[in-house]
């Protein structure tokens, strides 16, 4: 199946628009390395509880403001509140591991002695996490030394595989693809756990596969078209990959979409 057949499209003639585009997004996503992006229990060290907060029948929805207002007036404030999406019976607690801070039997205790309609049932704690500060500070090392190690294995493979140059233009595009994808977690408040680390070395993987496919092309036609500019060159090799670009990240993309919504 090919979408895109005999195109001809300038993408070099355009750089200078996406070396704009892409210097700004990559400042940010700098930006958001140097002040520090927001981590997750994951690695700070924390709890993590999920609560069935699904009413009897006939009884109206439990609003997470009134349970909020509950930690509240009980001196708890070192709690985050979020209801699992889609399900807003569904109530996660965040709360950070320190030392006489609040603790996970402190909170379904006080959930089932203030909303016990809500609470009386089996299976009342679905999710029960914790993880302590030293193991946290572990894994954080740990999955920066999983990110750095990647870098360095595809320079090596694609050195080997190309040339050097073909090698250190693909990090470059990787550490591009992933500044950008951590500048928009800055941007929308998000935090950055050990999924989110799993999401982005799979970027890296994705973005690392669209490299080599047109790198590869651009090996072929260098040897096809060898009367014509480089810059000739790479706008060939795009455009003959164009239709198998667009293809795989649709697909994928409506694969995260149906998780993102289901």
């Amino acid at each position: 199946m090919r979408l895109f057949e005999n195109v001809n499209i300038d993408f070099i003639s355009k750089r200078k628009i996406a070396y704009v585009i892409s210097a700004i997004l990559v400042i940010i996503g700098l930006v958001a390395l140097i002040i520090g992006p927001k981590f997750s229990i994951d690695f700070t060290g924390g709890i993590s509880i999920e609560l069935d907060m699904t009413p009897a029948e006939g009884m109206e929805p439990l609003a997470i403001e009134d349970i909020r207002e509950v930690l509240i007036n009980e001196g708890i404030t070192d709690v985050e509140l979020q209801t699992v999406r889609g399900l807003d019976d569904q109530v996660f607690f965040l709360f950070r591991a320190q030392a006489g801070g609040t603790d996970a039997e402190t909170i379904t205790n006080l959930m089932r002695d203030r909303f016990p309609e809500y609470t009386e049932k089996p299976g009342f704690v679905r999710i029960q996490d914790e993880v302590g500060p030293r193991i946290g500070d572990e894994l954080k090392g740990k999955a920066i030394l999983a990110i750095i190690y990647s870098l360095i294995g595809i320079i090596i493979y694609i050195w080997w595989r190309f040339e050097f140059t073909f090698g250190l233009a693909a990090v470059i595009a990787l550490f591009h693809d992933v500044l950008i994808t951590v500048g928009i977690f800055f941007l929308t408040g998000r935090e950055i756990s050990l999924a989110i680390v799993a999401a982005l070395l799979t970027i890296v993987g994705y973005s690392l596969n669209d490299t080599i496919v047109i790198f590869d092309r651009i090996r072929e036609d260098m040897k096809v078209y060898r009367k014509e500019t480089y810059a000739s060159i790479i706008n060939h090799s795009i455009c003959e990959t164009l239709s198998r670009t667009v293809i795989t990240s649709l697909t994928t993309f409506i694969v995260v979409l149906s998780l993102y919504l289901f």
